[in-house]
């Protein structure tokens, strides 16, 4: 049969309460106890039910995540940074993917406020109606990652894309490029902000162009940016620069102006965002806006562990800003 708590506690001489604080919070344990606690959990095979502790407790040990791609880079390296601080501890991370679709989104919200998680972490500040009032009436902490906002749930941590995106436009015109053009896949609300930066610096330059616009609400693929710069370049031959809304884009976005005979940067310059490591070693090496994705979940999981120990963090909203990292595709000066 399957082992229980109170078998656990019966061999290791100690009170099931005992157990059940040295498997969620093993530092308020001695030593000693834990030690023997862990050898007759190993011996017995016992495995927490969870359902169980939630009903004790009124919490699981449950932190979810919720993000709107797996596949993507840039989602992957903030996951890595909110596992790389939650190792070792009694949290568990559980993930769950939007796939940019609202509803999704909203269901997924429901489904772990449904299991008494822990916390919640969830990407972004373009919620659903329905979605933000369930994070409003949260009883858990929530963290929202990836952008920075006026009105936050509870915490928030993240950049202004909108700002980033003006200043990759600025580069371009202090670079010497005088007809930029922007092309831009998937159009989340992220995407669009990046859109609104580039129209906001070209259209105060009176450079801005709406010939010089290539998007789709496609996802994002290196052979999109190729045939989006075809596109681009059918309409407006004359464009002298490229503003690309990710760095799969930007690399396809050289690939096309190569075959075209296009010099990169005497002929046309080359911007992508999120400085993703191919931008370093592209031929010639891509401009990109550096985002601290990394980074960004160690903070985020920091400031949900804080909250989870009483010890709420001071700073609810923490801007990590973003850099621009000019490289050979737009040095034309």
């Amino acid at each position: 049969m399957r082992a229980t708590i109170s078998d656990v506690a019966r061999e290791a001489g100690v009170s099931a309460m005992t157990v059940s604080r040295a498997l969620r919070s093993p530092d308020k344990v001695s030593a000693k106890t834990l030690s023997k606690i862990r050898e007759v959990v190993e011996r017995l095979g016992y495995v927490p039910d969870p359902a169980a502790s939630a009903l004790a407790t009124g919490k699981t040990n449950v932190i979810g995540v919720i993000v709107p791609s797996v596949t993507n880079s840039v989602f992957s390296d903030v996951m890595r940074g909110i596992y790389e601080t939650a190792e070792g501890l009694s949290w568990q991370i559980q993930l769950g993917n939007s796939r940019y679709s609202p509803l999704a989104e909203e269901r997924l919200v429901r489904t772990f406020l449904s299991q008494k998680p822990a916390g919640l972490m969830i990407s972004g500040i373009d919620q659903s109606r329905e979605t933000a009032e369930l994070l409003r009436d949260a009883t858990c902490p929530i963290v929202q990652i990836m952008e920075c906002g006026p009105a936050p749930f509870d915490m928030m941590i993240g950049f202004s894309h909108l700002e980033a995106s003006r200043a990759a436009t600025r580069h371009l015109l202090e670079a010497g490029y005088t007809k930029p053009g922007y092309i831009a896949a998937r159009l989340d609300p992220r995407s669009q902000r990046r859109l609104q930066g580039f129209r906001d610096v070209a259209g105060a330059a009176g450079v801005l162009d709406e010939a010089r616009f290539a998007t789709t609400p496609r996802p994002s693929t290196v052979t999109l940016g190729c045939e989006l710069t075809a596109d681009l370049l059918s309409r407006a031959p004359d464009t002298d620069a490229i503003l690309c809304n990710n760095d799969d884009l930007a690399l396809g976005a050289l690939f096309e102006c190569q075959r075209r005979g296009l010099k990169v940067p005497q002929d046309i310059g080359i911007c992508g965002f999120n400085d993703l490591e191919m931008m370093a070693v592209a031929n010639p090496s891509i401009t990109s806006v550096k985002t601290h994705r990394l980074d960004m979940g160690r903070e985020a999981m920091s400031m949900m562990l804080a909250a989870l120990s009483g010890d709420a963090p001071s700073q609810k909203v923490i801007d990590m800003g973003f850099e621009l990292i000019p490289r050979q595709s737009t040095a034309r000066r």
